[in-house]
């Protein structure tokens, strides 16, 4: 099994070659799943993570963003 512990190493052979969306949403997954796993037990609110990342989408074009996922 592949152990991989330093983040520049996982940064610069994987991270820096994606595109510029992919790295985005790689971003906001680590964030949600940081702010979700921060505050032990009990259900969570669906609410708690809104606006959650959104300082990383600032000028992004949504429609041109899609597009890109769709392989446009």
């Amino acid at each position: 099994m592949l152990e991989i512990t330093d983040a520049r190493e996982i940064y610069e052979e994987h991270v820096k070659q994606m595109p510029r969306a992919e790295r985005l949403r790689l971003v906001e997954l680590i964030v949600r799943e940081m702010a979700i796993s921060e505050k032990p037990g009990g259900e969570r609110s669906l609410l708690e993570l809104e606006g959650l990342g959104a300082e990383i989408w600032r000028g992004i074009d949504a429609q041109e963003y899609v597009n890109n996922l769709r392989g446009g």
